[in-house]
């Protein structure tokens, strides 16, 4: 397990980002900035419960999500590479940018996301899962990305940075697995710089029927939501995003855009 030592020079970072009252809550354990304490919120369902589990953590980065995202995207969709080269360029990374990955797992993302805004950015990799991000920052120590790569364990919905902190924010595979995924994007929005870019993967409903019938079936049971066609579109337009863009694969979608104001 990494030392809190080791990841002190992006906790100090990240702690300045923090609102007032979240950096005064805020307590440092196993690396990253706790400012849930012992009861996270509520969760949406199944899916997220086992988010929270133990076990999960040890096979999502290499078996889990590669494989649901697999049947997910559909056999043709990209690949975990290709997600990443998708998320980098929706955000347009570079060299000094400030990132924040939302249900950031593993840090799987957070840290290549890194590797693009060099030494002189920071990425913020924030999730509700204590195991999760226990792994994430063992994992960002064997990366010697110490300095770059800070996490928080916090609510997505009610974010605790300060407004207009970000150039960039990334969302993928997560929009719909929060209770209320519109107070998310709400929160997401607010903490980006006008300019600033978002990048969300996220489900789909199908066209079909019988996939429609079989959206509703999975929704009811994992507590997960299935987006109408257009309705991530048209919520980010709503916020005020510019250059919207949208690619659908199976039952999944690619949306980004750019803050306008």
């Amino acid at each position: 397990m990494a030392t809190a030592s080791a990841t002190a020079p992006a906790v100090d970072r990240v702690r300045r980002l923090l609102t007032p009252e979240a950096a005064e809550r805020a307590s440092q354990r196993d690396g990253y900035l706790d400012l849930l304490g012992p009861e996270p919120p509520a969760s949406s369902g199944r899916v997220q419960d086992l988010m929270l589990s133990r076990a999960l953590p040890e096979i999502y980065e290499r078996w889990w999500r590669p494989a649901l995202g697999r049947v997910a995207k559909g056999v043709l969709g990209p690949g975990m590479a290709d997600e990443v080269r998708i998320a980098r360029l929706l955000m347009a990374l570079g060299p000094g940018d400030t990132v924040l990955d939302l249900a950031c797992g593993t840090g799987n993302f957070t840290r290549r996301f890194a590797r693009a805004v060099s030494s002189e950015g920071l990425v913020v990799g924030l999730d509700v899962s204590e195991t999760m991000l226990r792994r994430a920052v063992a994992d960002t120590q064997r990366a010697a990305l110490a300095r770059e790569v800070g996490y928080v364990r916090g609510d997505a919905e009610a974010l605790p940075f300060a407004d207009g902190t970000f150039d960039a924010v990334c969302c993928f595979a997560a929009l719909n697995l929060f209770a209320d995924p519109w107070r998310a994007l709400d929160s997401a929005t607010a903490v980006l710089r006008p300019g600033g870019r978002i990048a969300i993967f996220t489900s789909v409903r199908g066209r079909s029927p019988l996939l429609r019938a079989g959206d509703a079936v999975v929704q009811h049971q994992s507590g997960m939501t299935m987006f109408e066609r257009h309705e991530v579109v048209d919520a980010l337009r709503a916020r005020g995003f510019g250059e919207v863009r949208q690619r659908l694969t199976g039952v999944t979608q690619f949306v980004g855009g750019r803050l306008e104001g």
